[in-house]
């Protein structure tokens, strides 16, 4: 491999809030955090080398985005997914949290109804609650050892609601939407009149055998009923850029999104994220396919020893991300007994199941978006937790 993913970069002391947060949270630094959602990687030569340059020219004044920035977006949606975007349907945000945040505000009133999904990222959870909508929960069910969407429950509660928010691929459980999944819930937001607003920001991570598949490029009727949220950031770990990319077609929905921008003064752009975002669209290939070939590698190790040496603990294969969901119920514990195990015993920090949903009592994600070494210890740290209580 070109890129060594097995260098450990010491990242205390950085103000990072994986590792730094560690002892004023649970007043210890010996604890392995194994939870945030970045990884423990350096970003590739080509974009540390262009950030370098941009550094060295000293001069940081105001900036605007130009139109190669544009055209390495609309490239890489291009060549990965074979949807044709258009520069005029781009707008910037710092983060896709924001991005959908502001989505459900032009879109709906308070009180209106919006759909997810759980177990679910949980600021889904949070911008329906902090804006006054009305939370609808339709919950994935698992299907043959699969996470699926319950269609029959959606049928009957898409008729409720205004906007549907989808995590695509799904983070925690590592679902890359088929095509024929992704078709049926376009039909049904089209009949019912429902907007998408899909966050795809682990779109490009994506494991061998699968295809992700932006849901607005499905047709020009679902182009028209969607706000598409992606970035570099989780595929490229520079999610401290704080540069995500905004895509909406339909141009009425466009520009009342651009009027809340406006009035909020939040779509600049950093000198920073536009030259990280650029050099990650046009150079990042090379690195993330070997980056993909790493962290398959280690869900495969991962799955390989939890059932063999932890087999109270279940771990749906993912499709993508470089997430692991674990089912812990198998361990009898409440999840507050859970991640205390984990904590005390373990001397690991994974995320808390519950937080995504009443789906994910009794369950951890873990983060192994890092090197082998670091997945190796987190795992036998588990299985010392575990073994306590066996």
């Amino acid at each position: 491999m070109k890129y060594n993913f097995d260098e450990f970069v010491d990242r205390k002391n950085t103000a990072c809030v994986k590792w730094d947060s560690l002892e004023p949270n649970y007043g210890s630094k010996d604890i392995l955090p194994m939870w945030v959602a970045d990884m423990d990687f350096k970003s590739s030569h080509e974009i540390i080398n262009a950030l370098k340059e941009r550094v060295e020219h000293g001069v940081f004044g105001y900036n605007f985005i130009p139109d190669s920035t544009y055209d390495s977006i609309i490239s890489w949606v291009k060549t990965r997914y074979n949807w044709d975007i258009k520069k005029e349907w781009i707008l910037f945000m710092p983060g896709v949290v924001a991005g959908f945040n502001l989505g459900i505000r032009i879109l709906t009133e308070e009180n209106d109804g919006v759909i997810i999904q759980p177990p679910v990222y949980p600021p889904f959870f949070r911008v329906i609650n902090n804006n006054k909508r009305t939370l609808i929960t339709n919950p994935l069910t698992v299907e043959n050892g699969k996470y699926t969407i319950d269609f029959h429950d959606l049928e009957k509660k898409i008729k409720s609601a205004k906007v549907l928010l989808l995590c695509s691929p799904h983070n925690p459980v590592g679902r890359v939407w088929s095509r024929e999944e992704l078709e049926r819930l376009a039909k049904l937001c089209i009949e019912n009149n429902v907007f998408v607003i899909s966050d795809e920001i682990h779109c490009d991570l994506i494991f061998k055998g699968y295809k992700h598949i932006n849901i607005a490029s499905l047709s020009k009727d679902m182009e028209e009923k969607s706000i598409t949220l992606i970035a570099p950031s989780k595929t490229f770990n520079i999610a401290g850029l704080y540069t995500s990319v905004v895509i909406i077609p339909n141009e009425d929905i466009r520009k009342k999104y651009e009027n809340e921008i406006s009035k909020l003064e939040i779509g600049h752009v950093s000198i920073f994220g536009a030259v990280g975002l650029e050099a990650a669209y046009t150079h990042g290939k090379e690195w993330l396919e070997e980056a993909l070939v790493y962290i398959e590698e280690n869900a495969d190790y991962a799955i390989d020893y939890i059932e063999k040496k932890i087999p109270k603990i279940k771990v749906i294969r993912p499709e993508g991300t470089y997430l692991l969901w674990l089912d812990c119920r198998g361990l009898g514990l409440s999840q507050g007994e859970l991640n205390k195990l984990m904590i005390e015993k373990g001397r690991v920090l994974l995320n808390d199941g519950s937080t995504f949903g009443k789906e994910g009592e009794g369950f951890l994600r873990l983060n192994i978006g890092c090197p082998r070494s670091m997945v190796e210890e987190a795992l036998m740290r588990i299985e010392k937790a575990v073994n306590t209580v066996l």
